[in-house]
């Protein structure tokens, strides 16, 4: 028996052909990803110019090394269907995650190397109690990450 790996070729065809068996089974959820995404920028830019004015805040309070990073909108790492971004300081992070299936959900803060959560789920049409969640969830990571 050859110990050789197989010619390029075949490995070529294969991935080829497993290609346009995923994308055939995927295409399907491109509408809601799409809808998901679209939620995730609006929620990014919406955090986005409040973080801002947070920045504003604490460096004029003599501050700023409260700052903290929104990551950009990314595929999510756990979900096959979502995207999500990320808020950081040191060890302390947040998630949003954004599912094609309509969902919104709020991971944490928690510090890195712990574990994640606690999470809160919401229908995409949540509207008013989505916005006092984040709301809520903005100052929980804000207050912990800038606690000693």
């Amino acid at each position: 028996m050859s110990t050789a790996p197989p010619p390029a070729s075949d490995l070529g065809d294969r991935l080829e052909a497993l290609g346009r068996a995923l994308g055939a089974r995927e295409a399907a959820h491109s509408a809601g990803l799409a809808e998901a995404r679209a939620c995730a920028e609006t929620l990014r830019a919406q955090i986005a110019a409040a973080l801002e004015r947070f920045h504003g805040a604490v460096g004029e309070a003599g501050a700023p090394h409260l700052r903290v990073a929104l990551s950009e909108i990314r595929p999510d790492d756990k979900h096959l269907r979502a995207v999500e971004f990320d808020l950081c300081r040191g060890r302390h992070r947040a998630i949003v995650t954004v599912k094609s299936r309509g969902e919104v959900t709020l991971v944490g803060p928690f510090r890195t190397g712990k574990n994640e959560g606690p999470c809160l789920t919401f229908p995409l049409a949540a509207g008013d109690e989505l916005a006092e969640a984040i709301a809520t969830f903005l100052e929980r990571l804000l207050e912990e990450a800038a606690t000693p």
